[in-house]
């Protein structure tokens, strides 16, 4: 999430009441979560083992619980509570805005485009032209819509991230604040739902169809002219290159990869990163073909056992 208005390492310093490493003027542009961090980002880490990887992350300022020394061309900021320190700034800068209509007057809603009874537009939504919103569908704070889009009743675009952090007393929740954005000619189906961005985007590309059911989760790319079948749940940080076919009841693992024109046979479950242009089929998926070959040997098994 990029600020409005920049701030200084100063300013923020002095919000979250942090002690800090670097001028009081060092520039900071926005607040990003490790995934989605660049040039002018600040970040947090809180636990040993993700340190380096923040460190030497593009994030210009980490704030950290740990005294560490800076490498160059960054600024830290120390503080007992990282994670507690993130969210306070998510706060201040997206804070959630209650609405007082079903249609907010900060949205921008393009020539042509239907909202039918029912439907709630958010806070700053940007709807493009010629799109059809069906009755009951949830637009949430700052989702972005292209033109000639279709969304079918009762979706939800823009929840929150479902992202929680463990502690004895319970669970924390890292606020979000990135956004949901749909590209040109996409329809999703009925009774879907589209997390956004913890602190950058989910992405729905242009010409991708969603069935009904399907979950996406918080910063995850689906590219162009993909399908989705019905009760489809892709977890958070994934990316879906273009052309990909997911089918039915198919569970996709977070932070992996899936190729170009990849097609998942139904009911499969993806744990790894797959090559584009291969069928896949099975829990966990493997090449389709390899799959059934599989299939035929474990259907022979009660033969070959009375033989013995």
């Amino acid at each position: 999430m990029r600020f409005i208005t920049p701030l200084t390492l100063g300013e923020v310093a002095v919000f979250i009441h942090a002690a800090y490493v670097g001028h009081a003027s060092f520039p900071v542009s926005g607040i990003n979560e490790i995934h989605m961090v660049s040039t002018g980002d600040i970040t947090f880490v809180d636990h040993p083992k993700y340190y380096a990887k923040a460190l030497s992350s593009k994030a210009s300022v980490v704030i950290i619980n740990q005294k560490v020394d800076c490498p160059d061309g960054k600024a830290l900021l120390f503080h007992d509570d990282p994670f507690a320190a993130y969210t306070s700034l998510v706060r201040r800068f997206r804070p959630f805005e209650t609405s007082a209509s079903a249609i907010s007057p900060s949205a921008v809603i393009g020539e042509g485009s239907v909202i039918q009874p029912g439907a709630f537009v958010g806070n700053f939504v940007e709807i493009g032209k010629n799109c059809i919103i069906h009755a009951n569908v949830c637009i949430n704070d700052h989702t972005i819509i292209g033109d000639n889009v279709v969304i079918h009743a009762n979706s939800v675009l823009g929840a929150d991230a479902y992202y929680f952090q463990r502690k004895p007393e319970g669970y924390r929740k890292l606020e979000s604040c990135g956004r949901v954005v749909i590209h040109d000619n996409v329809e999703i189906g009925a009774l879907c739902s589209i997390d956004r961005g913890v602190s950058g985007d989910t992405v729905i590309g242009t010409g991708t169809k969603f069935d009904n059911h399907v979950q996406v989760g918080h910063d995850t790319h689906i590219g162009a002219n993909c399908l989705i079948g019905a009760h489809t749940a892709i977890a958070g940080v994934t990316v879906i290159e273009d052309d990909v076919i997911i089918w039915a009841k198919v569970a996709v693992n977070k932070d992996l990869v899936i190729g170009k024109g990849a097609i998942i046979l139904a009911t499969s479950a993806i744990d790894k990163s797959l090559p584009g242009g291969i069928t896949y089929f099975g829990s966990p998926a493997i090449e389709a073909r390899k799959k059934w070959k599989e299939l035929v040997m474990l259907r022979k098994l009660p033969e070959l056992y009375n033989r013995l």
